[in-house]
This record gives structure tokens, C-alpha cells and sequence, in this order.
């Protein structure tokens, strides 16, 4: 059934969804890796689509920015649509020193400031982590590509501007890798839905270099973490 959220009709979306934060990147996606692409959802702009590569169904959609959003498109595929597997396709800052840009993070488990989680387990700090055989399959497809990748967890923040002075130095220096905004919401999500869930970024700026990808190079960058995403979905 259609939701508040989304406009399409059961089985317009496949057992398997990437999922980038940004909706252009959503189409970009279809138009360049999937075969026969279909438009199934834009409800307030968030486009989605489905189609096939080599085959094989497979589906993508944007989540937005920030963990309230991805908290309710990841609700909504697995409960609403019978989607048992999200795998996000985004960009990260990066912590640690031997991190470049352009290098591809697999996420295991996601740190978080947020409290989105917290009324889950009352009384207990859940520790939200990826579906471990999608991060098998990531980490594969990667050696099969000769894709260098860091394994690891990432820390989703609630803010992008907020100055906290001493925050990413005590995330680095407990072996954090980078930061996003959504992907501890997603593995929560997986986890209360029986779903299986993983993020794979990219590391688009440096949290302590000052060093930043231009906007065009964020798009052309994610060709090898997409096809990453696109190999650990269909395992």
C-alpha cells in the first residue's frame, strides 16, 4: 500500500535497494547502472526506481539527509514493501590519518549523538551494526575489484555545522574511520524490522587535513563504492 511517504504499489520495489542520501544520485544511479530503470516513487521529490542489472531486480532511492528521514523510508521498505535489503551509498568525513579522498569506507557499526535510537531498548545504549553477510559480500566484491577498502565503524552525527571541540579527536583516536548522518538510524531500522541492512561511503572531505572533494568529483567518485553496494545487495 502507498504510505504518507511514497506512491508506489506493492512490488514496484525490489527484495534489494541502494540507497544514497540524494535523489539526484538515486537517478544518476539507475540511469547508469540499472537496465530498464522505472520511476516509482517522487514524493516530495525523493525519487526512486526500479529495474534490473544483468537480470537481476534491483531497486534505488534516495533517504535525504539525517536519521530522521532515513528512519522512515528504511520503516516503510521493509515493513510496507517486502524489502529485506537496503545497503546505503554515501559520502563520509574522514578521521583517520591514512584515510584519502576517494577511498571507500565499509561500515560494521555505527557511533551515535543522536537519542533516535534510544526509546527502542529502554535502559540499554544499543549498539546498531551492519548485517554481517552483506559486509562479507562488500568486502568480496571489493578484493575481486582490487578496490582497496577500510573496514570499520563510522560515527552519524545529528549535526553538520555544531562546533563540539574534542568530539572527532575522541572518535579517531578510538579507531572511528568517518562520519555520516544516517547509517546508525538504517542498521536500527534493519535490526527492529528483521531486515538486513549495510553502508558503504565514500570519503569525500577530511576532517582534519581541510580537504574536500568539488562537487562534480563527489559524483564521478562513487562509481566504485556503487558497484560495491550493487555486488554486496545481490549476494
Amino acid at each position: 500500500m502507498p504510505t504518507p511517504h511514497n506512491s508506489a504499489a506493492p512490488g514496484d520495489y525490489a527484495p534489494a535497494v541502494l540507497m544514497p542520501g540524494d535523489p539526484r544520485r538515486a537517478r544518476r544511479i539507475a540511469e547508469t547502472l540499472f537496465d530498464d530503470a522505472r520511476l516509482v516513487n517522487e514524493v516530495r521529490g525523493m525519487e526512486a526506481y526500479t529495474g534490473t542489472v544483468g537480470g537481476r531486480p534491483i531497486s534505488v532511492m534516495g533517504s535525504g539527509m539525517g536519521m530522521p528521514t532515513m528512519t522512515i523510508y528504511a520503516t516503510e521498505l521493509y515493513r510496507e514493501y517486502g524489502v529485506r535489503r537496503i545497503v546505503r551509498v554515501g559520502t563520509s568525513g574522514g578521521f583517520q590519518d591514512d584515510l584519502s579522498l576517494g577511498d571507500v569506507i565499509v561500515a560494521t557499526a555505527a557511533h551515535t549523538d543522536s537519542a533516535i535510537n534510544a526509546p527502542r531498548i529502554p535502559g540499554v545504549t544499543f549498539a546498531p551494526a551492519a548485517s554481517y553477510p552483506l559486509l562479507r559480500a562488500a568486502v568480496d566484491a571489493a578484493d575481486r575489484a582490487g578496490t582497496p577498502v577500510r573496514v570499520g565503524p563510522v560515527f552519524s552525527s545529528d549535526h553538520f555545522y555544531l562546533a563540539r571541540p574534542g568530539l572527532h579527536e575522541g572518535l579517531r583516536d578510538h579507531g572511528v574511520l568517518g562520519v555520516d548522518m544516517e547509517t546508525a538510524a538504517l542498521y536500527a531500522v534493519a535490526a527492529a524490522e528483521g531486515g538486513e541492512a549495510l553502508t558503504v561511503l565514500t570519503v569525500s572531505d577530511h576532517l582534519f587535513r581541510e580537504e574536500a572533494m568539488p562537487s562534480e568529483d563527489r559524483e564521478k567518485s562513487f562509481a566504485a563504492a556503487a558497484h560495491i553496494a550493487l555486488e554486496a545487495a545481490f549476494s
